[in-house]
């Protein structure tokens, strides 16, 4: 099969959007299809090259701006003589929004079937930062995604909440398509590497229960939450990532543990380090980084809102809190998080619980489940137009 991917983020920059696209790509290589890639470039704003090539396949780049740290990639006529070049069988469109949405027109004009992967929520995140506009731009925002995505011929959403977004907002041709995670990297035995170890030693000296979050440092993750645990006795709070919320963070979790970017090895150990995993943001369509924390042994707390609801199971995997109840947060964590060998326990077995219900989720696994989609959508493709 020849793929083509566009989508709206794309190395340098490191979110659930790159993740997915790199790891579809790894699979389709290892599977013997053939792929090609169109994503945001350079621009004089951020100078960081996109790499010309990933997983042996050519990444076409075209040029984009800045938009709050994000690279948003110009619709361009460019796109169909890529396309004419490559001649794909199928366009695989991640996150749809603006370069996506050129993409999608193009295949409708080549005769190319698509499959459009709905992925961020987009009218969330608007509504979160229009203030009195909010509801106004948000009901405007999902007009437009679903404009968007009535131009493919088939849109896969990640959870049942997001499915169900879909629905009530009249997205046709809908199905869904999970997430895959790496159980070999993302695993407990992480916990015995040295340099874990070495960390845990430094960041928990009188062997306090680590806290840990992975994600964003950014508005739209809510992380103004985690000052319910801050100060609470015998924890430690522990952030990977970076993000225009780290100074003002920094500020509101005196004591917490800021740990940067990480990726790779280096995520894994982090997610080693941690006893708990937190995460605050009500806005997720999936929450990858839950995944990762459960293929690694760690029991985790979650809003009861979105992506999280198919993750986590409340008392087995880990707990939900109510994100509209004020100390809810704190309430879910406090008897995970308390120093007692019974509270380790039951962090021990939650982890275990979690670990079974994920490594199935395999990135092969989850391809094969694409591949399958992108063939229904080329069916469908014919039909419509025999």
């Amino acid at each position: 099969m020849r793929v083509v991917i566009v989508t709206e983020s794309f190395l340098p920059a490191l979110n659930g959007v790159t993740t997915s696209v790199c790891k579809v790509l790894e699979c389709l290589r290892d599977l013997g299809h053939d792929a090609l890639v169109i994503a945001p470039g350079t621009s004089p704003w951020s100078p960081t090259m996109t790499p010309e090539h990933y997983a042996g396949y050519p990444v076409h780049s075209v040029t984009s701006v800045p938009v709050r740290q994000f690279r948003v990639g110009l619709p361009s006529y460019e796109i169909e003589t890529v396309l004419h070049r490559f001649r794909p069988d199928v366009m695989h469109v991640a996150s749809p929004f603006v370069l996506g949405v050129r993409g999608l027109t193009a295949a409708r004009a080549l005769a190319i079937p698509s499959v459009a992967i709905y992925q961020t929520d987009m009218p969330s995140y608007i509504k979160q930062h229009m203030g009195p506009a909010g509801d106004l731009t948000a009901r405007a925002a999902w007009r437009w995604i679903r404009r968007i995505h009535q131009q493919a011929d088939l849109t896969l959403a990640p959870s049942q909440a997001a499915l169900a977004d879909l629905a009530a907002h009249d997205v046709p041709r809908i199905g869904l398509w999970g997430r895959g995670v790496d159980s070999d990297l993302f695993t407990p035995d992480r916990r015995a590497d040295p340099e874990t170890r070495a960390l845990r030693a430094r960041l928990a000296p009188n062997g306090e229960t680590l806290l840990g979050y992975v994600g964003r440092l950014a508005p739209e993750k809510e992380l103004h939450r985690l000052s319910e645990l801050a100060r609470m006795p015998g924890t430690r709070l522990v952030l990977v990532g970076e993000g225009p919320s780290r100074e003002m963070l920094e500020a509101q979790l005196p004591g917490a543990a800021f740990l940067g970017r990480r990726e790779g090895l280096q995520l894994a150990q982090a997610y080693g380090v941690f006893d708990l995993f937190v995460h605050t943001g009500t806005r997720e369509t999936f929450g990858q980084t839950l995944q990762e924390a459960a293929a690694a042994g760690l029991p985790v707390v979650a809003p009861a809102r979105g992506g999280p609801l198919d993750i986590v199971a409340v008392n087995i995997t880990g707990d939900l809190f109510d994100p509209d109840v004020p100390g809810d947060l704190a309430a879910t964590v406090r008897p995970l998080a308390a120093t007692t060998e019974a509270a380790a326990q039951r962090r021990h077995a939650m982890g275990l619980a979690g670990r079974e219900r994920v490594k199935a989720r395999s990135w092969p696994a989850l391809v094969d489940q694409l591949i399958d989609h992108y063939s229904m959508a080329i069916a469908a493709f014919s039909e419509s137009v025999a």
